[in-house]
């Protein structure tokens, strides 16, 4: 039989993200946020690429990234409110985690499971902070997607792109619960009876 962990399937099955608004000082220190991302790197890696990193944005990197957002590409068109909400992620932050993923070349393992790995990476990272009782919050928004944004204000190769920004802080204020899927609804059973 299986040695159960209810205490991890318990905060798995409770676990909630907090807004990124919502979070506040203090952020981790370099020395709370080294088992955070630890934990993050042990995501399925698939031949062992690694084909992630990480970025970590303090204040002065946040409003870099700030100030970038109205000069990219995908700004160019958009409407002032459109652009002040991409740039308020990064205005509203104290600290934040880029998960950088990285397409390495390899006969053997799919763009796509690189891909997915960057995802579990990022999802691992935030878990790990929530875990640690720190608040955390997994963003993108169309500036990540763009490759001025990320070259210029990132300098990513173009190999790289964002993942996600994963923003960890304290908590200031609880959100309320919402609503979760319906296992049964999502849920289809193909097994010998």
């Amino acid at each position: 039989m299986p040695a159960p962990n209810p205490e991890a399937l318990e905060f798995l099955q409770t676990r909630r993200s907090r807004p990124a608004k919502t979070l506040g000082l203090p952020v981790p220190t370099r020395a709370q946020l080294i088992p955070l991302l630890t934990a993050a790197a042990r995501a399925p890696d698939h031949g062992k690429l690694e084909p992630w990193r990480f970025i970590v944005l303090g204040r002065a990197a946040l409003d870099r990234l700030s100030a970038a957002v109205p000069t990219c590409d995908a700004a160019q068109g958009l409407d002032d409110k459109a652009i002040a909400k991409a740039r308020k992620q990064f205005d509203d932050a104290a600290l934040a985690v880029a998960v950088i993923e990285i397409q390495r070349p390899s006969p053997k393992i799919p763009a796509i499971e690189q891909t997915y790995s960057a995802g579990a990476v990022c999802l691992g990272l935030l878990n790990a902070a929530l875990a640690a009782g720190w608040g955390a919050n997994w963003l993108s928004g169309w500036p990540s997607h763009d490759r001025s944004f990320i070259r210029d204000a990132l300098n990513l190769t173009e190999a790289e792109r964002v993942a996600g920004f994963i923003h960890i802080g304290t908590e200031t204020d609880t959100p309320p619960e919402r609503p979760r899927p319906d296992i049964d609804a999502i849920t289809t059973w193909d097994v010998d009876a």
